[in-house]
């Protein structure tokens, strides 16, 4: 069996920490806000509170998907090295990244016809994607082979449920995610939606509550209502600038599910754009999503 990497693209927020320790591969997304433009990486991008003080002012701001040619760098010195390649993306729903690393795969095939290249649309963003590729770096070191990888994350990523709340309304409306009307009247009456990624890879809005406290409580009572085994789980929680609400929310599954690992992290400048300062976002595996 040839040796293969697992690579995946900067949507995944994955802590640098972890980046490094796992020794993982991660193709960078880029992102303009106000006159600035940078690669989403550590070196390049700013840290999580400076990013989201600047878009709280309203610098406008948007991302891009890393293009063929981008991919190919990333992914070649592997292949030259022997290597075959299992690349988990962000969802095809929200972002071009996927389709990218296929063109820059089959491009690649014929370059090193001998290869294996995979490309997963994990229909998943965030730590949702982290989680993903945590769990497929799991069956790797178990000694899977690329293909029974890539059909364990095939058959298990309808279950990494993704459940969403944001601090306000302002930046699904710049998104174009809730009209100007809404997002307004929203922000006037301190309506907060709980959203999800669905089965497409698509941010879903699936309930409102009035309050911080109760957006909350309404994702920890979605986890409940799904979660499958949380005693034997690492969940991920990933948040905009609010750390706060983040440790709380891991302290309600430790103590009332039993769940023994929990990874919290940044939502990153490429989520981040799109759903704003305070956003909180917790991923766990369930019956469905």
């Amino acid at each position: 069996m040839r040796e293969y990497v697992i690579v995946t693209d900067s949507s995944c927020d994955l802590p640098e920490d972890l980046v490094r320790q796992w020794n993982l591969t991660v193709v960078p997304l880029s992102v303009e806000i106000g006159p600035d433009r940078f690669h989403n990486t550590p070196e390049e991008a700013p840290d999580g509170h400076t990013f989201y003080s600047r878009l709280v002012k309203g610098e406008p701001v948007k991302t891009s998907a890393p293009n063929v040619e981008e991919f190919k760098d990333y992914l070649r010195p592997h292949l030259q090295a022997g290597k075959d390649i299992l690349n988990l993306a962000f969802s095809s729903a929200l972002s071009a990244t996927y389709q990218n690393g296929c063109i820059a795969a089959e491009d690649l095939k014929e370059e090193f016809p001998e290869a294996t290249i995979l490309t997963v649309d994990t229909l998943a963003a965030s730590l949702g994607q982290g989680m993903l590729v945590d769990l497929a770096l799991e069956q790797q070191r178990q000694g899977k082979t690329i293909w029974e990888v890539r059909d364990y994350i095939e058959a298990n990523k309808l279950h990494l449920c993704h459940w969403f709340t944001v601090g306000d309304l302002s930046q699904l409306r710049r998104g174009g995610r809730l009209s100007a009307g809404k997002a307004i009247l929203g922000n006037l009456l301190h309506i907060k939606p709980v959203l999800h990624v669905d089965d497409n890879g698509r941010l879903v809005p699936m309930d409102s509550v009035k309050g911080r406290k109760k957006s909350i409580e309404a994702m920890f009572a979605k986890m409940k209502e799904t979660v499958t085994d949380p005693a034997s789980q690492r969940i991920y929680i990933s948040h905009g600038d609010c750390l706060e609400d983040a440790e709380l929310l891991a302290a309600m599954a430790k103590d009332q599910l039993g769940v023994p690992s929990v990874t919290i992290g940044y939502v990153g400048p490429v989520i981040g754009a799109h759903s704003g300062y305070r956003t909180l976002a917790l991923f766990f595996l369930g019956e469905k999503r």
